[in-house]
């Protein structure tokens, strides 16, 4: 990890952090989930920089190390995406490989669509591609799903507000892991799912969830919770088309909770996406949970480099 460098960066008003190792003009940007940061991507962006790409990975504004906005629940996905343009203009690097993951899937495609002309492809984990307004019929999913009740201000925070920071990060990583959708009972809250005495999961160090707690000490949930689970998706997408052009990669886990959402499965398997996405290549990994990168490092590592040296 002491080979990856940290810089921070003046974006749009606030300072945002960026991780970053490798050189030259191949760029590949790494776009994070929830309850992750730029360290999410630690084997990924190592191994492609080993394969000769240069890897930048931002926290996102009101993420890890990057400034907190001073009114974290008016961030919207938008910002994310002029935060990513900024920085590629910034370090005046014309086109490069989007990577997302969960929160990150959105602002990638996004990105692709929005600025085609700067985006060489694209790779997704955990979330296919879907139009702006599918919503993969989770309203069908009960009032106790976890994103139902993150999204009600204040529900959260109540919460979460119980446990040290350490706690809550553990108990999503754990949630998060396991195959089954986090629902909660009408007495119970999402963090009163998880046993207490609940290992981590084998591939990730306490180390790592120290890590991890550090930065979310840091940057308190204010804007997590907001972005990807309050902000009110902006119709900027509505004059467009909606048909992704670059290449593109999606690798789903096969024990990913979120294959258990309606409809997602089959959504995933008929490969109706290829209707958004033409150039659209799905491999699934049959144990991969919601962290396949982190579960896997050198399976994914693989796939996406294979991806990347065929589009060079």
């Amino acid at each position: 990890m002491e080979k990856i460098q940290h810089k921070y960066v003046d974006i749009r008003g606030l300072k945002l952090h960026i991780a970053e190792i490798g050189t030259g003009d191949k760029v590949v940007v790494f776009l994070h989930g929830f309850p992750e940061i730029w360290y999410s991507w630690r084997y990924q962006m190592i191994a492609v920089a080993d394969a000769g790409y240069r890897a930048i990975a931002p926290d996102y504004r009101g993420y890890g190390l990057s400034e907190v906005p001073s009114e974290p629940e008016k961030t919207t996905f938008k910002d994310l995406l002029d935060d990513l343009l900024a920085i590629l203009d910034l370090f005046s690097i014309p086109k490069v490989f989007v990577i997302g993951k969960d929160v990150g899937v959105l602002p990638a495609y996004h990105f692709a669509l929005l600025h085609p002309e700067r985006v060489s492809g694209v790779v997704t984990l955990g979330i296919p591609y879907a139009p702006p307004g599918h919503s993969y019929s989770i309203e069908k999913l009960p009032e106790g799903f976890y994103s139902f009740r993150w999204r009600v201000p204040g529900r959260a925070e109540a919460d979460f507000g119980r446990f040290d920071v350490k706690t809550v990060v553990k108990n999503i990583y754990i949630l998060f892991s396991q195959s089954d959708i986090p629902i909660a009972d009408a007495n119970e809250e999402i963090m009163d799912l998880v046993d207490p005495s609940t290992p981590l999961p084998p591939w990730l160090s306490d180390e790592d969830l120290s890590y991890y707690a550090t930065l979310y000490e840091k940057s308190g949930f204010r804007t997590p919770l907001q972005i990807p689970y309050r902000a009110v998706q902006e119709d900027y997408t509505s004059e467009m088309d909606v048909k992704i052009l670059a290449p593109a990669l999606f690798i789903m886990g096969g024990k990913d909770y979120v294959a258990k959402f309606p409809d997602m499965e089959e959504y995933i398997i008929s490969e109706k996406a290829k209707e958004y996405v033409p150039d659209l290549e799905t491999v699934w990994l049959p144990e991969g949970s919601h962290f396949v990168q982190e579960q896997f490092p050198d399976k994914v590592n693989q796939l996406i480099i294979s991806f990347l040296n065929k589009l060079i």
